[in-house]
């Protein structure tokens, strides 16, 4: 099983799902050239594609453009179904960054088709993870800016503010569409400027400086 510690505590939670939320900043919608959503896009990662900081990302034989995207990751820390607003913000125990890596000419494919994007989000270490602090040490503050560079150039730079529903939105949302239990990450949807990663590139991610994430494609 694989798990999420948070720093500077001794509190270990093992991941439960992943629930991701996508085309949840309206630049990164349009620059795919999908409609802005009314409400969140919800879709499921596995457990078992998750690598952390300092580990390798395996590009797949049957994908040619694997594309990172950056993320604002929450850490549930306890159970809720239908929660209002208040117990879905309380529900946030934790946060990360994390980068969902996404094989987006297999996603292509499958969208004309109709299909379900689960191969071009599910395979092995397309779930990369931060360390995750601690919400009521260093509460989220959503002005704050969350960065992606490779071999040291920007390339995805946003603040969380420009989220279309913020992180308590999100879980009430999902709430009411499924079980939400403790352990649970949902990964809040990337920002503008997701590109293709080539076999040798190096991956930072940051967010406003107090969380950092990297690792390397191979």
């Amino acid at each position: 099983m694989k798990s999420i510690k948070i720093h500077n505590t001794n509190q270990e939670f093992t991941i439960g799902k992943i629930v991701c939320v996508g085309r949840n900043y309206a630049e990164h919608a349009s620059e795919l050239g999908n409609e802005v959503p009314d409400k969140p896009v919800v879709f499921l990662k596995t457990v078992s594609s998750v690598i952390y900081s300092g580990g390798t990302i395996i590009y797949p034989s049957y994908s040619n453009d694997m594309h990172h995207e950056t993320e604002l990751v929450l850490l549930i820390g306890e159970s809720l179904k239908n929660a209002d607003i208040i117990t879905a913000e309380r529900s946030i125990i934790a946060y990360g960054i994390g980068l969902d890596m996404t094989l987006r000419d297999v996603q292509s494919e499958l969208k004309k088709k109709g299909h379900p994007w689960t191969i071009a989000k599910c395979f092995d270490t397309s779930t990369v993870l931060s360390d995750f602090l601690y919400k009521f040490e260093h509460p989220l503050n959503l002005d704050e800016f969350i960065l992606l560079k490779i071999n040291n150039e920007v390339r995805q730079k946003d603040q969380l503010n420009k989220m279309l529903f913020k992180p308590a939105e999100i879980v009430q949302y999902i709430s009411s569409l499924m079980t939400l239990e403790k352990g649970d990450l949902i990964f809040t949807g990337t920002p503008k400027g997701v590109g293709k990663v080539v076999s040798g590139d190096k991956l930072e991610a940051v967010l406003d400086d107090i969380l950092k994430l990297e690792c390397i494609v191979r």
